[in-house]
């Protein structure tokens, strides 16, 4: 009870110092501000990064394979990657047909680049998919209006689209798209279905996609023979994962005639890339918040220190005095130590509250200009702010420990002398 008391007494004394030397104590703890903003700012970073990566995750599925020409994850060189075969369409219906183990298995083209119209609103740069109807079934394949195209529509090559959700803003800023006209490299195509937003910061492009069905895709850009396809392929759960992987593997390699001392001519893609991605990130992230969060304790330790030695000095008779009145050393040193930490506090609590505003007012402007910075937090992660409060006071315990050393040592005879 009685340490309580001193600590209690101890921190009252900081706040009046810090009232009393207001610059001195703001420049002292200006290396800690910058430190534990660093901290507080660095774990935003990551929680949104994580975040980030989930919303991919959810959006392709984390049961999901992706089997492909390209490699999402870069591991492989881009030379060697590009003079791969394409795989066709007739490979991919025979992948299609032999999978036992799959739930469901759906192909689909991409073409980059396209151009389409509708009431006097032109948008470049429109990437069209061409699917079958069964990727509506998919994590990536949810309506939020109207609806996607049916396997008889898909038969037929019916001239329908449904639309991404940045194609709609464009296109139809004002109307609602379904049944409406638009023109698509100058064919009609009729809107029957608005995809739900689905961009990410890893995925950002996936609202600028129209669906239209496979077979309408060829004819209106061809490649039916030399067209590259992907295959998405969904286990059901994570458990068959396994399974399924290495039985669309064996599959594919007997379809693209690979010998058994040959590697993979395509690759198998899944929810993994992205999370290598994220993980790169957050190394860097960790690497150079981490490296500037040291230096600027280092900064705010030497400069904490010099305050309190100064501190110490001015104080000396009134260390005198208590020590002539009883007061032991152990009490000086938990004075000194708490008014540092105290210091260290106060600059937690400020870098706080800045990054506080700084993080709201980020999250809610820079995504209207920038929209791939949704996954922004409005908020910090409560769990870093913790950490920040708790380094905070051990980097002020580090800080006070000579200085607090040197008050309890001090002799009381010679300190009433002191002037």
């Amino acid at each position: 009870m009685r340490i309580l008391t001193e600590i209690v007494e101890s921190i009252k004394i900081s706040l009046d110092s810090i009232r009393a030397n207001k610059l001195r104590s703001f420049l002292a703890t200006l290396g800690v501000v910058i430190g534990i903003s660093f901290v507080v700012l660095m774990g935003w970073a990551i929680s949104g990064l994580d975040k980030a990566l989930m919303d991919s995750i959810n959006l392709i599925g984390e049961d999901m394979l992706y089997i492909d020409k390209w490699d999402w994850s870069g591991g492989k060189s881009w030379k060697e990657v590009r003079n791969r075969k394409s795989i066709t369409l007739r490979q991919a219906n025979q992948l299609i047909s032999e999978l036992t183990l799959a739930e469901i298995a759906v192909p689909g083209a991409t073409f980059w680049g396209a151009n389409a119209k509708s009431e006097g609103i032109d948008f470049t740069g429109i990437i069209v998919y061409g699917t079958t109807a069964d990727y509506s079934l998919l994590p990536s394949g949810e309506v939020e209006k109207g609806r996607f195209f049916t396997k008889f529509e898909e038969q037929l090559n019916k001239k329908v689209v449904v639309l991404g959700h940045k194609v709609v803003s464009s296109l139809f800023p004002e109307t609602d798209p379904i049944g409406k006209i638009i023109k698509l490299e100058g064919y009609e195509f009729e809107v029957i279905g608005v995809m739900k937003k689905q961009g990410t910061m890893l995925l950002d492009f996936v609202d600028d996609r129209i669906y239209i069905p496979l077979g309408s895709f060829m004819q209106l850009f061809g490649g039916t023979h030399t067209r590259n396809i992907s295959i998405g392929i969904k286990a059901g759960n994570l458990d068959r994962m396994d399974d399924v992987r290495e039985e669309a593997r064996g599959i594919m390699r007997r379809i693209r005639n690979l010998k058994p001392w040959q590697e993979d001519d395509f690759s198998i893609n899944e929810t993994k890339a992205f999370e290598e991605i994220v993980s790169t990130f957050r190394l860097y992230v960790w690497g150079i918040g981490l490296g500037m969060t040291v230096l600027s304790f280092i900064v705010g330790i030497i400069g904490i220190m010099n305050v309190m030695f100064v501190s110490v000095t001015e104080r000396t008779k009134e260390i005198g005095i208590r020590k002539s009145v009883g007061a032991k050393n152990r009490s000086i040193l938990l004075q000194f130590l708490v008014e540092s930490s105290t210091l260290c506090l106060v600059g937690a609590l400020t870098s706080i509250f800045v990054c506080s505003i700084l993080v709201f007012a980020t999250a809610n402007i820079l995504p209207k200009f920038v929209p791939a910075t949704a996954f922004l937090q409005k908020f910090l992660p409560f769990e870093f702010v913790l950490y920040a409060t708790i380094v905070a006071i051990f980097v002020g315990i580090l800080a006070g420990l000579l200085p607090a050393m040197r008050a309890s040592r001090i002799d009381p005879i010679e300190s009433l002398r002191y002037e």
